[in-house]
């Protein structure tokens, strides 16, 4: 009990800020459902263009980040219970606490944003939503340097799971990285066009993974207390 009690503690201010959001989404989405007609179809998915390709029903339409969220809080409040390396999460958890909070963040601004689109109100998913992602990665990299060995949160290889000078080297090369290509997307989001941004953020991401997946294991292979 005492363990679970701390654990929930460790958790707060991430919980406390996605359960508020979710209360303000979902007040969100039943005062836009009572403005809406019962059989409108609402955008949920976007093209490279930001322009809809798929469709959904009033109640999935409204209610689908809020949904999305409250199994996010699930997830999060649960997987800290069957982590491994518990010490080392508890030692990492201003930084998860902190990606938690962004995480949601993004949700809710992106929900706001449909919201406003099935209001009538045109904001551009195609530029707010790859600008959000540059924002997450800017966040998650300025903490990355901070995240102790585990299994949940950070740069997982078998090399850093392995060696501790990999996983703190690494993580100090991925949350520049990281940051590096936040700014990236974000200049992308709002100076290029569809294909164009869409091309930046893959290679943002797929650029940070296979470097940081690379550099991993160069640092295993010459750590002497390395884990066989």
């Amino acid at each position: 009990m005492n363990t679970l009690k701390r654990q929930f503690k460790n958790l707060k201010p991430a919980l406390v800020t996605a359960i508020t959001l979710f209360v303000i989404m979902a007040l969100i989405s039943i005062w836009a459902a009572l403005q809406l007609p019962a059989d409108i179809k609402l955008p949920v998915h976007w093209n490279i263009n930001g322009e809809p390709n798929q469709y959904a029903g009033k109640f999935l339409g409204l209610f689908m980040m809020p949904i999305v969220v409250m199994v996010v809080i699930l997830l999060v409040t649960f997987l800290p219970r069957i982590e491994p390396r518990k010490k080392n999460i508890n030692l990492s958890m201003k930084a998860y606490n902190l990606v938690i909070i962004s995480i949601i963040l993004v949700f809710a601004t992106l929900h706001i944003v449909m919201i406003m689109n099935a209001l009538g109100k045109s904001l551009s998913i195609g530029k707010i939503v790859p600008a959000l992602i540059g924002v997450l990665f800017i966040v998650i990299g300025n903490y990355m340097g901070k995240i102790r060995s585990n299994f949940m949160l950070g740069i997982k290889t078998p090399w850093t799971l392995s060696s501790e000078l990999s996983w703190n080297k690494t993580h100090r090369l991925g949350g520049r990285l990281f940051i590096l290509s936040g700014f990236l997307i974000i200049i992308s989001s709002f100076m290029l066009s569809g294909t164009a941004r869409m091309i930046i953020l893959l290679i943002s991401v797929f650029g940070t993974v296979i470097i940081s997946f690379i550099y991993s294991y160069l640092i295993w292979k010459g750590d002497p207390d390395k884990k066989q």
